[in-house]
Protein backbone atom coordinates (compact mmCIF):
# COMPACT_ATOMS: atom_id res chain seq x y z
CA UNK A 1 0.00 0.00 0.00
CA UNK A 2 1.35 3.28 -0.98
CA UNK A 3 1.05 6.23 1.47
CA UNK A 4 -0.21 9.36 0.09
CA UNK A 5 -0.63 13.27 0.48
CA UNK A 6 -2.63 15.57 -1.07
CA UNK A 7 -1.63 19.29 -0.92
CA UNK A 8 -4.66 21.03 -1.96
CA UNK A 9 -7.48 18.19 -2.30
CA UNK A 10 -10.51 20.15 -2.45
CA UNK A 11 -9.27 21.04 -5.95
CA UNK A 12 -10.28 20.12 -9.29
CA UNK A 13 -6.91 17.60 -9.35
CA UNK A 14 -6.95 17.03 -5.39
CA UNK A 15 -10.95 15.74 -5.84
CA UNK A 16 -9.95 13.62 -8.82
CA UNK A 17 -7.06 11.93 -7.23
CA UNK A 18 -9.27 11.11 -4.25
CA UNK A 19 -11.67 9.53 -6.66
CA UNK A 20 -8.98 7.06 -8.14
CA UNK A 21 -8.37 6.17 -4.60
CA UNK A 22 -11.67 5.67 -3.65
CA UNK A 23 -11.64 3.54 -6.95
CA UNK A 24 -8.72 1.21 -6.06
CA UNK A 25 -9.37 0.60 -2.50
CA UNK A 26 -5.86 -1.34 -0.75
CA UNK A 27 -3.22 0.38 -3.28
CA UNK A 28 -3.29 3.70 -1.35
CA UNK A 29 -3.83 5.23 2.16
CA UNK A 30 -4.09 9.09 2.66
CA UNK A 31 -2.04 10.13 5.48
CA UNK A 32 -2.56 13.83 5.08
CA UNK A 33 -4.72 16.07 3.90
CA UNK A 34 -4.44 19.97 2.73
CA UNK A 35 -6.80 22.67 1.87
CA UNK A 36 -7.32 26.65 1.71
CA UNK A 37 -10.06 25.80 3.97
CA UNK A 38 -12.26 28.07 2.02
CA UNK A 39 -14.67 24.87 1.45
CA UNK A 40 -14.51 23.52 5.08
CA UNK A 41 -17.54 21.05 4.84
CA UNK A 42 -15.91 19.50 1.42
CA UNK A 43 -12.16 19.36 3.48
CA UNK A 44 -14.02 17.92 6.87
CA UNK A 45 -15.82 15.13 4.29
CA UNK A 46 -12.63 14.18 2.63
CA UNK A 47 -10.94 13.45 6.07
CA UNK A 48 -13.42 11.35 7.48
CA UNK A 49 -14.44 9.28 4.45
CA UNK A 50 -10.48 8.57 4.09
CA UNK A 51 -9.34 8.23 7.56
CA UNK A 52 -7.27 10.88 7.11
CA UNK A 53 -4.78 11.61 10.50
CA UNK A 54 -3.14 15.37 9.68
CA UNK A 55 -5.08 17.78 8.28
CA UNK A 56 -3.48 21.49 6.65
CA UNK A 57 -5.70 24.24 6.61
CA UNK A 58 -5.08 27.97 6.35
CA UNK A 59 -9.27 29.39 6.99
CA UNK A 60 -11.80 27.63 9.02
CA UNK A 61 -8.68 25.95 11.24
CA UNK A 62 -11.35 25.90 14.59
CA UNK A 63 -14.15 24.95 12.79
CA UNK A 64 -12.27 22.26 10.89
CA UNK A 65 -10.78 20.88 14.48
CA UNK A 66 -14.05 20.90 16.14
CA UNK A 67 -15.45 18.85 13.28
CA UNK A 68 -12.78 16.02 13.24
CA UNK A 69 -12.03 14.66 16.59
CA UNK A 70 -8.80 13.06 17.01
CA UNK A 71 -7.06 14.48 13.63
CA UNK A 72 -4.08 16.55 14.28
CA UNK A 73 -5.30 20.39 12.13
CA UNK A 74 -2.02 22.33 11.17
CA UNK A 75 -3.08 25.76 10.34
CA UNK A 76 -1.56 29.09 8.82
CA UNK A 77 0.06 29.95 5.78
CA UNK A 78 3.07 27.34 6.06
CA UNK A 79 0.49 24.53 6.89
CA UNK A 80 0.91 23.10 3.33
CA UNK A 81 4.84 22.92 3.99
CA UNK A 82 4.81 21.35 6.97
CA UNK A 83 2.48 18.75 6.20
CA UNK A 84 4.32 18.37 2.79
CA UNK A 85 7.27 17.10 4.65
CA UNK A 86 5.82 14.33 6.49
CA UNK A 87 7.17 11.15 5.46
CA UNK A 88 5.46 9.03 2.77
CA UNK A 89 5.55 7.23 -0.75
CA UNK A 90 4.18 10.29 -2.78
CA UNK A 91 3.07 13.90 -2.06
CA UNK A 92 0.62 15.33 -4.78
CA UNK A 93 0.81 19.17 -4.84
CA UNK A 94 -2.28 20.32 -6.56
CA UNK A 95 -2.40 23.91 -5.09
CA UNK A 96 -2.57 26.52 -7.28
CA UNK A 97 -0.60 29.17 -7.46
CA UNK A 98 3.65 30.22 -6.54
CA UNK A 99 1.88 29.39 -2.56
CA UNK A 100 2.87 25.83 -3.88
CA UNK A 101 6.49 26.53 -3.85
CA UNK A 102 7.28 26.38 -0.40
CA UNK A 103 5.36 22.61 0.02
CA UNK A 104 7.51 21.41 -3.01
CA UNK A 105 10.86 22.29 -1.88
CA UNK A 106 9.46 21.28 1.73
CA UNK A 107 8.72 17.50 -0.04
CA UNK A 108 11.96 17.18 -1.87
CA UNK A 109 14.08 18.22 0.85
CA UNK A 110 12.85 14.87 2.93
CA UNK A 111 13.05 13.51 0.06
CA UNK A 112 9.25 12.26 -0.90
CA UNK A 113 8.58 11.49 -4.32
CA UNK A 114 6.66 14.43 -5.77
CA UNK A 115 3.76 14.12 -8.38
CA UNK A 116 3.41 17.56 -8.86
CA UNK A 117 0.47 20.00 -10.22
CA UNK A 118 1.59 23.20 -9.07
CA UNK A 119 3.33 24.81 -11.74
CA UNK A 120 4.23 27.71 -10.41
CA UNK A 121 7.07 25.74 -8.42
CA UNK A 122 9.05 25.02 -11.62
CA UNK A 123 7.61 29.00 -13.22
CA UNK A 124 9.21 30.76 -10.24
CA UNK A 125 11.82 28.84 -9.13
CA UNK A 126 13.01 25.92 -11.75
CA UNK A 127 16.91 26.13 -11.01
CA UNK A 128 16.68 26.42 -7.42
CA UNK A 129 13.71 23.32 -7.58
CA UNK A 130 15.91 21.12 -10.13
CA UNK A 131 19.03 21.90 -7.77
CA UNK A 132 17.35 20.35 -4.60
CA UNK A 133 15.36 17.40 -6.29
CA UNK A 134 17.04 13.60 -7.38
CA UNK A 135 16.70 11.72 -10.34
CA UNK A 136 13.02 10.90 -11.04
CA UNK A 137 11.92 12.43 -7.80
CA UNK A 138 9.57 15.03 -9.50
CA UNK A 139 6.64 12.88 -11.43
CA UNK A 140 4.86 15.29 -13.78
CA UNK A 141 1.16 15.71 -13.22
CA UNK A 142 -0.10 18.23 -16.18
CA UNK A 143 -1.30 16.10 -19.14
CA UNK A 144 0.99 17.88 -21.40
CA UNK A 145 3.97 17.23 -19.14
CA UNK A 146 3.03 13.54 -18.37
CA UNK A 147 2.97 13.07 -22.26
CA UNK A 148 6.15 14.07 -22.59
CA UNK A 149 7.68 12.09 -20.05
CA UNK A 150 5.54 8.73 -21.19
CA UNK A 151 6.96 10.12 -25.24
CA UNK A 152 11.21 9.80 -24.18
CA UNK A 153 10.85 6.17 -23.29
CA UNK A 154 10.44 6.03 -27.20
CA UNK A 155 14.43 7.09 -27.40
CA UNK A 156 17.62 8.24 -26.08
CA UNK A 157 17.34 12.37 -25.03
CA UNK A 158 20.32 12.53 -26.82
CA UNK A 159 18.06 11.85 -29.62
CA UNK A 160 15.17 14.31 -28.43
CA UNK A 161 15.41 16.75 -31.23
CA UNK A 162 11.96 18.82 -30.20
CA UNK A 163 9.50 18.84 -27.24
CA UNK A 164 6.15 19.95 -28.86
CA UNK A 165 3.35 20.80 -26.15
CA UNK A 166 -0.31 20.91 -27.51
CA UNK A 167 -2.52 23.37 -26.59
CA UNK A 168 -6.73 23.88 -26.89
CA UNK A 169 -6.21 27.26 -27.86
CA UNK A 170 -9.15 28.15 -25.15
CA UNK A 171 -12.54 29.48 -25.78
CA UNK A 172 -10.89 32.34 -28.30
CA UNK A 173 -9.05 30.23 -30.58
CA UNK A 174 -10.92 31.58 -33.14
CA UNK A 175 -12.16 35.25 -32.01
CA UNK A 176 -10.18 38.26 -33.32
CA UNK A 177 -11.31 41.11 -31.23
CA UNK A 178 -10.75 40.03 -27.34
CA UNK A 179 -10.75 43.63 -26.52
CA UNK A 180 -14.73 42.79 -25.37
CA UNK A 181 -14.26 39.58 -23.36
CA UNK A 182 -16.17 38.79 -20.78
CA UNK A 183 -15.23 37.03 -17.33
CA UNK A 184 -17.89 34.10 -18.04
CA UNK A 185 -16.81 33.42 -21.38
CA UNK A 186 -13.15 33.28 -20.37
CA UNK A 187 -14.35 30.62 -17.43
CA UNK A 188 -15.95 28.49 -20.33
CA UNK A 189 -12.94 26.45 -21.56
CA UNK A 190 -14.25 24.46 -24.28
CA UNK A 191 -12.48 21.20 -23.34
CA UNK A 192 -11.67 20.86 -19.39
CA UNK A 193 -13.52 21.59 -16.24
CA UNK A 194 -11.30 24.00 -14.19
CA UNK A 195 -10.66 26.43 -11.37
CA UNK A 196 -11.07 30.04 -12.76
CA UNK A 197 -7.20 31.35 -11.91
CA UNK A 198 -6.70 28.39 -14.84
CA UNK A 199 -9.31 28.95 -16.93
CA UNK A 200 -8.04 32.30 -17.46
CA UNK A 201 -4.88 31.67 -17.91
CA UNK A 202 -6.14 29.00 -20.49
CA UNK A 203 -7.79 31.18 -22.44
CA UNK A 204 -4.93 33.59 -22.39
CA UNK A 205 -2.34 31.18 -22.88
CA UNK A 206 -0.47 31.88 -19.98
CA UNK A 207 -1.02 28.18 -18.93
CA UNK A 208 1.16 27.01 -22.01
CA UNK A 209 3.64 29.58 -21.24
CA UNK A 210 4.38 28.34 -17.74
CA UNK A 211 4.41 24.51 -19.55
CA UNK A 212 7.09 25.83 -21.74
CA UNK A 213 9.38 26.72 -18.94
CA UNK A 214 8.10 23.97 -16.87
CA UNK A 215 9.66 22.01 -19.65
CA UNK A 216 12.91 23.25 -19.80
CA UNK A 217 13.85 22.76 -16.14
CA UNK A 218 11.89 19.42 -16.21
CA UNK A 219 13.87 17.77 -19.40
CA UNK A 220 16.51 20.23 -19.08
CA UNK A 221 15.61 21.65 -22.79
CA UNK A 222 16.78 24.59 -24.48
CA UNK A 223 13.50 26.87 -25.58
CA UNK A 224 14.48 26.91 -28.75
CA UNK A 225 13.90 23.43 -28.80
CA UNK A 226 10.49 23.52 -26.75
CA UNK A 227 7.30 24.77 -29.34
CA UNK A 228 3.42 25.17 -28.43
CA UNK A 229 0.83 24.08 -30.97
CA UNK A 230 -2.47 24.83 -31.21
CA UNK A 231 -4.74 21.05 -31.10
CA UNK A 232 -8.46 21.81 -30.65
CA UNK A 233 -9.64 18.52 -29.90
CA UNK A 234 -6.79 17.89 -26.54
CA UNK A 235 -6.42 14.30 -27.44
CA UNK A 236 -2.80 14.15 -28.13
CA UNK A 237 -1.38 16.03 -24.99
CA UNK A 238 1.91 16.53 -26.49
CA UNK A 239 4.56 15.25 -28.32
CA UNK A 240 8.49 14.66 -28.69
CA UNK A 241 10.49 14.92 -31.80
CA UNK A 242 13.81 12.70 -32.55
CA UNK A 243 16.58 13.73 -34.76
CA UNK A 244 15.26 11.22 -37.11
CA UNK A 245 12.35 12.86 -38.05
CA UNK A 246 10.02 10.60 -36.14
CA UNK A 247 7.17 12.22 -33.58
CA UNK A 248 6.07 10.37 -31.02
CA UNK A 249 2.81 11.76 -29.27
CA UNK A 250 0.84 10.34 -26.19
CA UNK A 251 -3.34 10.36 -26.94
CA UNK A 252 -6.37 9.72 -24.88
CA UNK A 253 -8.87 11.44 -24.08
CA UNK A 254 -9.18 14.50 -22.58
CA UNK A 255 -9.15 13.30 -18.36
CA UNK A 256 -7.06 14.16 -16.38
CA UNK A 257 -7.24 10.85 -14.12
CA UNK A 258 -4.65 9.25 -16.55
CA UNK A 259 -1.46 11.28 -15.65
CA UNK A 260 -2.61 12.04 -11.93
CA UNK A 261 -2.79 8.25 -11.69
CA UNK A 262 0.19 7.65 -13.42
CA UNK A 263 2.31 9.64 -11.19
CA UNK A 264 0.61 8.87 -8.04
CA UNK A 265 0.91 5.22 -8.91
CA UNK A 266 4.74 5.88 -10.97
CA UNK A 267 6.19 3.71 -12.07
CA UNK A 268 3.39 1.57 -12.58
CA UNK A 269 0.73 2.20 -14.20
CA UNK A 270 -3.30 1.95 -12.86
CA UNK A 271 -5.74 -0.33 -14.30
CA UNK A 272 -8.90 1.30 -16.05
CA UNK A 273 -8.11 4.77 -14.33
CA UNK A 274 -9.61 6.54 -17.48
CA UNK A 275 -11.27 5.20 -20.47
CA UNK A 276 -9.44 4.82 -23.21
CA UNK A 277 -9.74 5.79 -27.02
CA UNK A 278 -13.16 4.60 -28.91
CA UNK A 279 -11.00 3.04 -32.14
CA UNK A 280 -14.50 2.34 -33.39
CA UNK A 281 -15.51 5.55 -34.08
CA UNK A 282 -14.41 8.02 -36.43
CA UNK A 283 -12.01 10.68 -35.25
CA UNK A 284 -10.32 14.04 -36.87
CA UNK A 285 -7.67 15.41 -34.93
CA UNK A 286 -6.32 19.52 -36.33
CA UNK A 287 -3.32 21.09 -35.20
CA UNK A 288 -2.30 24.59 -36.47
CA UNK A 289 -0.22 27.60 -35.12
CA UNK A 290 -0.33 29.79 -32.75
CA UNK A 291 -0.98 33.23 -33.10
CA UNK A 292 1.48 35.31 -31.40
CA UNK A 293 -0.17 38.27 -32.18
CA UNK A 294 -2.83 37.59 -30.54
CA UNK A 295 -1.88 35.66 -27.52
CA UNK A 296 1.79 37.50 -26.62
CA UNK A 297 2.52 35.05 -23.47
CA UNK A 298 4.52 32.36 -24.91
CA UNK A 299 7.14 34.50 -27.14
CA UNK A 300 7.29 36.45 -23.59
CA UNK A 301 7.50 33.66 -21.32
CA UNK A 302 9.95 32.71 -23.36
CA UNK A 303 12.44 35.75 -23.34
CA UNK A 304 11.99 35.50 -19.47
CA UNK A 305 13.14 32.11 -19.18
CA UNK A 306 16.29 32.82 -21.72
CA UNK A 307 17.21 35.51 -19.41
CA UNK A 308 16.32 34.11 -16.23
CA UNK A 309 16.94 34.68 -12.96
CA UNK A 310 13.49 36.56 -11.50
CA UNK A 311 11.92 37.13 -14.30
CA UNK A 312 10.18 34.12 -14.95
CA UNK A 313 8.97 34.54 -10.91
CA UNK A 314 7.75 38.06 -11.75
CA UNK A 315 5.75 37.15 -14.76
CA UNK A 316 4.11 34.23 -12.64
CA UNK A 317 3.74 36.56 -10.34
CA UNK A 318 2.30 40.12 -11.99
CA UNK A 319 -0.22 37.46 -13.95
CA UNK A 320 -1.57 36.25 -10.63
CA UNK A 321 -2.11 40.21 -9.97
CA UNK A 322 -3.66 40.82 -13.53
CA UNK A 323 -5.57 37.62 -13.57
CA UNK A 324 -7.70 38.53 -10.09
CA UNK A 325 -8.01 42.16 -11.39
CA UNK A 326 -9.72 40.93 -14.74
CA UNK A 327 -12.17 38.13 -12.67
CA UNK A 328 -12.84 41.42 -10.55
CA UNK A 329 -14.42 43.20 -13.35
CA UNK A 330 -11.63 45.92 -13.01
CA UNK A 331 -9.57 45.54 -16.27
CA UNK A 332 -10.29 44.31 -19.86
CA UNK A 333 -8.93 40.92 -20.78
CA UNK A 334 -6.63 42.09 -23.27
CA UNK A 335 -4.87 44.24 -20.60
CA UNK A 336 -3.69 40.65 -18.63
CA UNK A 337 -0.76 40.39 -21.00
CA UNK A 338 -0.02 44.35 -20.97
CA UNK A 339 0.23 44.40 -17.43
CA UNK A 340 2.80 40.99 -17.21
CA UNK A 341 4.35 42.70 -20.18
CA UNK A 342 5.15 46.32 -18.32
CA UNK A 343 6.08 44.85 -15.11
CA UNK A 344 8.45 42.56 -16.76
CA UNK A 345 10.01 45.67 -18.45
CA UNK A 346 10.11 47.80 -15.15
CA UNK A 347 11.68 45.18 -13.17
CA UNK A 348 13.68 43.25 -16.08
CA UNK A 349 17.23 45.19 -15.12
CA UNK A 350 16.93 44.71 -11.30
CA UNK A 351 16.56 40.76 -10.51
CA UNK A 352 19.20 38.46 -9.68
CA UNK A 353 21.55 36.73 -11.41
CA UNK A 354 20.07 33.26 -9.50
CA UNK A 355 17.66 32.40 -6.92
CA UNK A 356 19.34 31.20 -3.50
CA UNK A 357 16.60 30.83 -1.59
CA UNK A 358 12.71 30.55 -1.22
CA UNK A 359 13.61 34.36 0.53
CA UNK A 360 15.09 35.47 -2.97
CA UNK A 361 11.58 34.15 -4.34
CA UNK A 362 9.15 35.94 -2.13
CA UNK A 363 11.19 39.32 -2.42
CA UNK A 364 11.09 39.23 -5.81
CA UNK A 365 6.98 38.23 -5.98
CA UNK A 366 6.58 41.09 -4.04
CA UNK A 367 7.97 43.56 -5.86
CA UNK A 368 6.21 42.06 -9.01
CA UNK A 369 2.89 42.18 -7.48
CA UNK A 370 3.56 46.27 -6.15
CA UNK A 371 4.75 47.14 -9.24
CA UNK A 372 1.54 44.82 -11.54
CA UNK A 373 -0.68 46.94 -9.17
CA UNK A 374 0.38 50.31 -9.89
CA UNK A 375 0.59 49.35 -13.62
CA UNK A 376 -2.78 48.36 -13.08
CA UNK A 377 -3.81 51.39 -11.53
CA UNK A 378 -2.63 53.71 -14.29
CA UNK A 379 -4.48 51.61 -16.52
CA UNK A 380 -7.43 52.15 -14.31
CA UNK A 381 -7.39 56.19 -14.16
CA UNK A 382 -6.32 56.88 -17.60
Amino acid sequence: MRDLVILGSTGSIGVQALELIAANPGKFRVVAITSAGNNPALLIEQAKKFSVGVVGTIHNAELIRDALPGVTVIDGKDAAAEVASITCDVVLNAITGSIGLAATLSALKVGNLLALANKESLVAAGDLVISIAKADQIIPVDSEHSAIWQCLMSGKRNEVSRLILTASGGPFRQRKDLSTVTVDEALAHPTWSMGPVISVNSATLVNKAHEIIEAHHLYQMNYSQIEAVIHPQSVIHSMVEFVDGATIAQASPPNMKGPISYAINWPDRLKSATPAMDWKQTHSWDFEPIDHERFPAIELAKRCGELGGGLPAIFNASNEVAVEAFLKGSIAFTSIMECVEQSVQRLGGSNPSAIRDLSDVSAIEHDARTVAQEVLQRMVSS
